[in-house]
């Protein structure tokens, strides 16, 4: 987080669940895979005690004896490798270690299979809200999560920091209708009083008018996915009004935003319509792009995403 810290962004984007035990941890995946005397066990991670969740995977003295591991969606399982790993940590070691400036974008992480009670969610919040209370201080903090109760319920249950409601806009549809589109989302917000969205960007690419209504609502508008790690992706949606992206590779696009330059002309000798000039990457080539190519683009993209 730290190291991420030292680019030019605002937020981190964490998962974060609750151990058996009552302690709010930074964790993604809703099981835990690692390995006992060579055969791989699974642990749903909320139904551990913090002692053994952090027993997993690199430890602080430079052993890792409980290797970690990763299951992907067509039922393969993995080793957890990445190139430099720390400890994993509670939401209360990184409020307390990572620099104050950097806000914290914390999802709240429920498994998508599980019916939970609303005294459960409850319970499962305040154990998060008791932590981000005590710690949070001045730090910027947005909560957000994929569970429609659970957004609602969080924004019941604190008025200071904003809530976001998470939807991957119908590139996959639930039984819960409220998560399958952009314009359930809108709704879903206006009814609990929530400050913006956070869709998955190739809904936002598809449905392009959404970001009207969305603007209309008076909610804000962020975008993940895989294809906000393309520069031009998150310029094309800046041009369509989208406020923010979260991105995996940081450092690589935080740079190559930085080589982007945008000026405004107003008289053109070709065509006196208002322009954009945008400077792309080291060969600093000159794209003009117009409100006509910005319509071509956005009705071009979504053909593009469904070859």
């Amino acid at each position: 987080f730290n190291v991420a810290a030292d680019f030019p962004i605002d937020f981190i984007e964490f998962d974060v669940q609750v151990t058996r035990d009552g302690c709010p941890v930074i964790f993604h995946d809703i099981f835990m895979f690692t390995q006992e005397q060579g055969v791989i066990i699974e642990k749903r991670v909320t139904e551990m005690a913090l002692h053994e969740l952090l027993a997993c995977g690199p430890q602080k003295d430079g052993t890792n004896v409980k290797p970690m591991f990763r299951k992907i969606k067509d039922g393969r399982i993995f080793e957890w490798k990445v190139a430099k790993d720390d400890p994993l940590c509670t939401l209360k070691d990184a409020f307390v270690k990572v620099k104050r400036s950097l806000g914290f974008n914390i999802e709240l992480k429920f498994d998508d299979n599980l019916l939970y009670g609303e005294e459960e969610l409850r319970q499962t919040l305040e154990n998060i809200l008791k932590v981000v209370v005590e710690h949070g201080k001045n730090r910027p903090i947005i909560f957000s999560s994929f569970h429609p109760d659970v957004a609602r319920l969080i924004r019941d249950m604190q008025r200071i920091y904003p809530v976001f409601f998470l939807t991957n806009g119908g590139s996959e549809i639930y039984k819960d209708v409220r998560r399958n589109s952009l314009d359930e989302a809108i709704k879903l917000c206006k009814e609990g009083g929530l400050q913006g969205i956070v869709s998955e960007v190739k809904a936002i690419l598809r449905t392009p008018n959404a970001i009207t209504r969305v603007k209309d609502a008076n909610l804000s508008l962020i975008s993940y996915g895989q294809l906000n790690n393309v520069v031009e992706v998150i310029y094309l949606q800046y041009l369509m009004g989208v406020e923010g992206v979260i991105v995996d590779m940081v450092m690589e696009i935080s740079e190559a935003l930085a080589n982007i330059e945008v000026r405004n002309e107003g008289n053109d000798e070709e065509n006196d319509e208002r322009k954009s000039a945008i400077m792309f990457g080291e060969q600093r080539k000159k794209v003009r792009i117009s409100k006509d190519e910005i319509s071509f683009l956005t009705k071009f993209v979504p053909k593009l995403l469904q070859q």
